[in-house]
């Protein structure tokens, strides 16, 4: 397997072969997952611990599980309490985890470059949950595995990603991720939610669902950030979802057989309709949580072969 990073910090610097490779483990990781038996040893005798900064139900909770399914020994840190509450930089913080020597430190933070930052100063492998209004890098591998296993194939898609942009970490790392794969990807929403230069990105962007719709294979829609707001973006929720929220009317016009994906937390009845979330026929909303625990867990796994085999060559050297 092709896959030679020592952290994940996001899609940008990975190849269209590493993704692939982490696709294809996830695979793999998903018929373990719903089987009998839920468990590995990739992970046995190595200590995983997640610092979640900001509030996560989802993530958290599927790299949980992804660990102990692979037998890492894991720790939850309840940052909200911790010491950087009192005022210890987030490089104090690196020092006092270095000196505990973990293996995988999963990191969610609301600064862009900070799991960056933790990475250059701790010794262990460290993956993004998610920086800021940077990137999230699992999020797009396990949406693009969704794709692939729904479609058979991730290439020459044409992607809608429709609503917030502007604040989304989400929507940068599959923008990164779909482009390296030749997708076709349409960016829709109002201007004060799409980012100056967005054009500039390879991408088309639309103000109008219909016409932003038309064709698509896949409509990734985006929750409205309204943490990351500071001004009046949009006249008001109802208005939002007449123009932006997707239903049975807008998702007409695109393919018959396109998916539909949120990455939670939804708000129904703003991003979306509540029925078309639920249709067991366009929605893939449960199988991408699904694909979650299964490409975190290939994550984890290929970066513990690497971190290995550097602690080999090491004692060699």
């Amino acid at each position: 397997m092709t896959f030679r990073a020592r952290h994940l910090l996001g899609i940008e610097h990975l190849h269209p072969v590493e993704i692939t490779t982490v696709l294809d483990l996830a695979d793999s990781y998903v018929d373990l997952n719903r089987g009998a038996r839920k468990h590995g040893d990739a992970l046995a005798g190595l200590t995983q611990i997640n610092m979640f900064f900001e509030n996560s139900t989802r993530t958290q909770a599927s790299f949980e599980l992804a660990g102990k399914r692979l037998g890492a020994d894991v720790m939850n840190m309840s940052m909200q309490a911790s010491s950087i509450k009192k005022g210890e930089t987030l490089i104090d913080t690196a020092m006092t985890l270095n000196a505990m020597h973990p293996d995988l430190l999963v990191v969610r933070h609301p600064q862009s470059g900070a799991v960056n930052l933790l990475a250059e100063k701790v010794n262990c492998a460290v993956l993004n949950a998610g920086d800021g209004r940077h990137e999230h890098p699992t999020q797009a591998l396990l949406d693009a595995l969704t794709i692939r296993r729904a479609k058979g194939r991730l290439h020459r898609l044409t992607v809608a990603i429709c609503g917030d942009i502007a604040h989304s970490r989400v929507a940068r790392s599959n923008i990164l991720l779909l482009g390296k794969m030749e997708s076709r990807i349409r960016l829709i929403g109002p201007p004060t939610l799409i980012p100056a230069g967005a054009q500039d990105w390879g991408v088309e962007v639309f103000d109008d669902m219909k016409a932003g719709l038309e064709g698509a294979d896949v409509v990734m829609m985006l929750r409205l950030q309204k943490e990351r707001m500071d001004g009046g973006f949009i006249p008001s929720e109802r208005e939002y979802y007449h123009r932006f929220g997707l239903d049975a009317e807008k998702l007409a016009h695109a393919r018959e057989d396109a998916i539909v994906m949120h990455p939670g937390p939804m708000n129904r009845g703003v991003e979306i309709d509540g029925t078309l979330a639920d249709d067991i026929n366009r929605s893939v909303i449960q199988e991408q949580v699904e694909m979650g625990v299964a490409v975190r867990m290939a994550a984890m796994d290929l970066l513990a072969r690497n971190l290995v085999a550097d602690n080999a060559a090491g004692v060699m050297a």
